[in-house]
């Protein structure tokens, strides 16, 4: 029987050994360093209130991967809206940016303005950056108002300019008009379960050797080996879900990425938020970019609350910077590896993916392995380094956001 390790056990990782252990005719072992399987989507626990790290709804454009998800762990579809404060204003907004929110604003008649002229030229298409387009969109003073302190925090850079592979930048338009509701080009759903998604990494993993607490001490990705504990063990596959550069001793040079301190509060109140409301973001100098009710997810029944605040830090690595240099230098990791070697998840394909994306790629993965092959180290995105994320290509195919030029 061939032998297949999978580097870390976050959601890539098992989703992974779920697809493998379909196809049969696998010995897979599942090596990951924390004491826990799931990542930063397993669910933990604080005065009674279950919460993840970090609000990890499934969001997804394809009802299959949606139903795939819900035949293991049942899910219930949102309805949600997401909020933004702007303390210049001391109001808060909808955000995606909804233009009957514009009224309400002091500097209304520029923006409506600006906004005209925005409409007039039409030269997002053009956009060079993340800066570029959201000035083009929505005008300047809309922009610094709601989106561009937001994101330098958000991607701790000093300017906007610098974010140059910005697909994935809005949540739907930049400028919305009809429901508030946040999303309406794709699903949105929560499992039903207290402990979340906690169920799927048990089914996941049944079929697999799982190695918590482990650490892998070296690499030798060109032979498909690792070291674990002294000893050095060969593979015929290897799934890395981890950062790509780490396989290869660094040989091009370290991957940059943003992180997040992650702070629970729990409230003396029923809820916090108003009733559609699960995110409020906050777009001035405040050092948090957003806060959760967990509630609104979980449902969970107390006369207390829990909120979940995220402030941007470089003290791990949970997002890879949309910077085409860096994409460029991940995929120079990604063309050094040798067949029979996959990267894949967030930090494996050093792409802004989530749960859906995670999925289908672990389907791809699996499909080309049965066949015989693997055609890139990255599933489904292969070569194409601007391959947008699933939810993006839907809204480009649809015409809600434009594509690029």
């Amino acid at each position: 029987m061939k032998k297949a390790l999978i580097i870390g056990g976050g959601f890539a990782g098992c989703a992974a050994a779920h697809q493998i252990q379909l196809i049969g005719g696998w010995d897979v072992t599942l090596v990951e360093r924390a004491p826990f399987l799931g990542g930063g989507v397993k669910t933990h626990w604080r005065g009674g209130h279950p919460f993840t790290f970090g609000p990890r709804h499934m969001l997804t454009p394809m009802p299959e991967l949606f139903e795939y998800l819900n035949a293991i762990v049942p899910m219930r579809k949102l309805d949600h809206e997401f909020i933004t404060y702007v303390e210049a204003d001391r109001n808060y907004y909808s955000f995606p940016i909804h233009k009957d929110d514009i009224p309400r604003m002091p500097e209304r008649e520029s923006i409506e303005r600006e906004i005209a002229e925005a409409q007039e030229l039409r030269t997002w298409t053009a956009a060079k950056n993340f800066e570029e387009y959201w000035i083009a969109s929505v005008g300047e003073t809309l922009y610094g108002k709601m989106v561009d302190k937001y994101s330098r925090k958000m991607w701790q850079v000093a300017s906007n300019a610098m974010l140059d592979d910005f697909g994935w930048s809005p949540k739907g338009v930049a400028l919305k008009e009809g429901p508030r509701e946040g999303w309406d080009t794709a699903i949105s759903a929560y499992p039903l379960a207290p402990d979340g998604y906690d169920r799927y990494f048990d089914v996941a993993t049944a079929e697999t050797t799982v190695k918590l607490g482990t650490e892998i001490e070296a690499f030798d990705i060109p032979q498909k080996r690792v070291q674990i504990a002294g000893e050095w063990h060969a593979y015929d596959l290897i799934v890395n879900t981890v950062s790509p550069d780490m396989l290869l001793n660094y040989a091009y040079g370290e991957l940059p990425y943003v992180g997040r301190e992650f702070m629970t509060i729990i409230l003396p109140v029923e809820h916090a938020f108003p009733d559609k409301t699960y995110f409020t973001y906050y777009a001035g100098d405040e050092p948090y970019t957003r806060i959760v009710e967990y509630k609104k997810f979980t449902q969970h029944q107390s006369p207390s609350t829990l909120l979940g605040i995220e402030i941007p830090s470089h003290k791990n690595k949970l997002y890879p910077m949309p910077i085409k240099k860096e994409i460029a230098r991940a995929y120079q990791y990604f063309d050094a590896m040798p067949d029979g070697v996959v990267s894949m998840g967030r930090a494996g394909s050093y792409k802004y993916i989530d749960i859906d994306d995670i999925i289908w790629q672990a389907m791809k993965m699996a499909e080309e392995l049965k066949q015989g092959g693997l055609s890139h180290p990255v599933p489904v995105y292969g070569a194409d380094q601007a391959a947008p994320n699933l939810l993006t290509q839907k809204m480009v195919d649809a015409k809600v956001v434009p594509g690029r030029s």
